[in-house]
């Protein structure tokens, strides 16, 4: 992988352009770059939600999920490049199926609020929604594998998963929405 830094303000990038992994230059505001900045940013919001108290073994699965977004900001700075591995996914997948079996099955839609670790994972959710979307617009533009999108999909559902578990620490519960509609169905 390319050459790593030794200098950060290189003044290349001062006409609009940007470096790749592969020495090739792009507009700053290419689908590749907005892809790499959506990743960037969910990888520091995901630093500061660590931050926050929280059970080990919810802190060591966030700093394996930092190290695997790395690889796909990698991935995604070199055009063909493979760095995110589908074994990558399938430890989403499994953790996933770990926490959820701990979490009571939901009954109607809760609010992304709670705790602040809680409220913290939901922006990590969104945020992870958008790279998605972003990786999914560079994938109808340019050849990308399958295994970038499917990471951010599942990340997406286990920051959900992970923002109830970090609000049942210490005794809290979810946060749910009060439906006018649905409370006219319960009045009625």
């Amino acid at each position: 992988m390319g050459n790593r830094l030794t200098q950060i303000a290189t003044r290349t990038g001062d006409a609009g352009t940007t470096g790749l992994g592969d020495n090739t230059r792009v507009s700053k505001n290419s689908l590749r770059v907005h892809a790499m900045g959506e990743v960037d940013e969910l990888n520091s919001n995901i630093g500061v939600l660590l931050c926050e108290d929280m059970a080990p073994e919810v802190r060591g699965l966030l700093v394996e999920i930092q190290h695997q977004l790395f690889n796909l900001g990698g991935e995604l700075s070199i055009p063909g490049y493979e760095l995110l591995k589908p074994e990558a996914v399938i430890a989403l997948d499994q953790a996933l199926a770990n926490h959820n079996e701990t979490l009571p099955r939901l009954q109607e839609f809760i609010l992304p609020a709670g705790t602040r670790a809680a409220s913290l994972a939901h922006v990590c959710r969104t945020v992870a929604r958008r790279a998605e979307r972003a990786v999914v617009a560079l994938g109808n533009e340019e050849a990308l594998k399958e295994t970038p999108r499917q990471y951010l999909n599942r990340l997406s559902d286990l920051m959900f998963v992970l923002a109830r578990v970090l609000n049942r620490m210490n005794g809290g519960d979810d946060v749910y929405w009060k439906s006018e509609r649905m409370a006219k169905g319960a009045a009625e």
